[in-house]
């Protein structure tokens, strides 16, 4: 499913999120996350060895369901594709500089916050490689809330 473009401005000003893997048995396992579009694809990040990662390999259900003050929400029901090997400290710079475009204060150009420090690309590229980390890319399946109030 494409998301419509009321669903892509939800998600660029919205920065409330939280994703819904399945545990073993069947039940929901619910954490806050970062999220963002890069190049028109839902993004987030994470490790080998969390929970959720682990629960995505078994089973690539997920949910994302975002909010906003007052009662604004939109939920994205779909499928997970994991993207792992070199190109992930890449495409991580990619989603962490979309992630913080417009933060305040934020890093200097080019650069990103990490764990409350300023790391230029470099170094965030490696903290990516000792972290293990992968890309998240979601599958829309279906769409739904009141996203825009």
């Amino acid at each position: 499913m494409e998301l419509t473009e009321q669903h892509r401005q939800f998600l660029e000003k919205t920065r409330g999120a939280a994703m819904i893997t399945l545990r073993r048995d069947g039940a929901a396992h619910a954490v806050r996350v970062g999220v963002a579009l890069v190049d028109g694809r839902v993004w987030s990040s994470g490790t080998q060895d969390r929970l959720r990662t682990r629960s995505l390999r078994r089973d690539p259900r997920c949910t994302l369901f975002f909010w906003e003050q007052g009662h604004g929400f939109l939920t994205l029901e779909g499928k997970v594709t994991l993207i792992e090997g070199t190109e992930v400290p890449e495409l991580s710079l990619r989603l962490f500089r979309t992630m913080q475009a417009g933060m305040s204060p934020g890093p200097a150009p080019g650069n990103v916050m990490w764990y409350g420090r300023e790391l230029t690309p470099d170094e965030f590229r490696a903290a990516m490689v000792r972290e293990r980390r992968l890309i998240y890319q979601f599958e829309v399946e279906r769409a739904y809330g009141p996203a825009m109030r």
